[in-house]
């Protein structure tokens, strides 16, 4: 039976788990066969077969296993993140705008996620009082996308609950894509949010983000040198002020 399953391009580990008998007992009773060039094809075949599905199901496995991660950290965000106060929101926002906001130019923030500019239109109205008469959002687009802008507009009009007589006129950039990307119906830019006369507002957020970074200087090292510390491996990474294999 064992050469007769050998001949049919069964591997030595299959016809012992089939046959129920140790892998090195099934080679034995193999070893003298000779195959033929199409059983050795076939063999070769099969083997890459299986490493084939091996792969694919520890692909998924790892997959599966990834994705419980992230929404296990997602749930795990959303039980801290439930509630969070005005003071909070107000540095969220102002972090935010550090990174991302014009500081030099008129007040600005542009980006191309919806939900971040959801995010700091909120922040805008609720937390800095501006008015939703004073919003004057622009969006900023490759030239390709002119015979579809109605449709961009009306996108980012929905999201901030503005018309879209408030925006100004679309910004049409000259460079020439040649290739058509799959996500081109629906992609929409870049929006710019923008406020009217809000040279004192940009003020504001500025003095905001220095006390922001002056008050946190102290609070951040302290908290990176707690991390460092809980985070350290022994044996690995020496803790914060020691010497790393200096030669005296």
């Amino acid at each position: 039976m064992a050469l007769k399953l050998r001949k049919r391009g069964w591997s030595i580990k299959h016809i012992a788990s089939n046959l129920e008998v140790s892998k090195s007992t099934a080679s034995i009773w193999c070893r003298d066969l000779v195959l033929t060039s199409k059983q050795k094809s076939l063999l070769i075949k099969k083997a890459i077969k299986a490493g084939h599905c091996g792969r694919i199901k520890g692909a998924n496995f790892n997959k599966e296993k990834k994705e419980k991660i992230i929404q296990f950290f997602k749930d795990e965000g959303i039980k801290k993140l439930a509630a969070i106060s005005d003071r909070e929101f107000l540095i969220s926002g102002l972090s935010l705008y550090w990174a991302e906001g014009s500081k030099k130019d008129k007040l600005s923030f542009v980006n191309s996620e919806p939900e971040m500019i959801m995010f700091m239109y909120k922040w805008f109205y609720e937390i800095m009082g501006v008015k939703k008469d004073e919003f004057m959002p622009r969006i900023f687009i490759n030239e390709i996308h002119r015979p579809r802008i109605n449709k961009v507009l009306r996108f980012w009009s929905k999201l901030l609950n503005l018309p879209v007589s408030q925006f100004g006129n679309p910004v049409f950039l000259a460079h020439k894509q040649k290739k058509v990307y799959e996500n081109y119906n629906n992609y929409y830019g870049v929006l710019a949010l923008r406020v009217r006369n809000s040279s004192r507002l940009k003020y504001e957020i500025i003095g905001l983000i220095d006390a922001l970074k002056k008050s946190n200087i102290a609070k951040v090292a302290q908290w990176l040198e707690r991390s460092f510390h809980k985070r350290q491996v022994v044996g690995s990474i020496p803790t914060l002020g020691t010497n790393i294999g200096r030669v005296v």
